[in-house]
Order: C-alpha cells, then structure tokens, then sequence
C-alpha cells in the first residue's frame, strides 16, 4: 500500500531516506535540479521512496510526480541514476500533467 508522509516530514527528506536505508529497504530520492518558466516545485526539491511504496517530499505534482515515481521504483532495481525532463516541447509532457508552461528537470538515483 503507498503511503504519502509528504504532510508529516516536509523537511525530512533526507532522514526518511536514511532510516529506511537503515531499515534495509531499497530507496531511491528525486531532486529538482532544474525549472524554467513556470515549475511547480523549485530547484532542490526532494522527493524520497522505498520499495514498498511509501514516499516523502514532492518534486512536482500530479502524473509528473507519478512519472517520476516509477522511474525511482525501476533504477531501485538496477542501482543506477537518471535524469528526467518534463516540459510543454516534450510529447510526453502532456501526458504526464505538465502543461503549465514551464520544463522541469529532475535527478533520480537509487541510494545503495
């Protein structure tokens, strides 16, 4: 079952992050790393999930963030990075709810 703590730990991403790594669980964490125009979330924020599902932080919103979480939930499996761009100019950006004018970037990577 996925669990969004994002409204009891705003500002404990990285601490999320780091108990369930203690935990033994697989976490990957997601950063803004860059917005033109509009963006829904500034630079360096964060989004944190584990394996089960469970998830801290926002990068975006909508099936942006939704996009974003699946990438996570697949590099868990690999230990890899990636970076993803949702943006107006890109197909997919409709598709995935970012019609606001704007391009975000955003660094996804398994911590292991």
């Amino acid at each position: 079952m996925t669990q969004n703590l994002d409204m009891a730990a705003k500002d404990d991403v990285l601490l999320f992050a780091l108990e369930w790594r203690e935990a033994g669980k697989q976490v990957a964490l997601a950063t803004v790393i860059q917005t033109w125009g509009s963006a829904p979330r500034p630079i360096g924020s964060q989004l944190a999930i584990d394996a089960d599902g469970n998830m801290v932080g926002s990068v975006s919103g909508g099936c942006v963030e939704g996009a974003v979480i699946q990438e996570a939930l697949s590099l868990m499996t690999t230990g890899d990075h990636k970076i993803l761009e949702f943006g107006v100019s890109d197909d997919d950006a409709w598709e995935v709810g970012l019609a606001c004018g704007g391009k975000i970037r955003i660094y996804v990577e398994a911590l292991n």
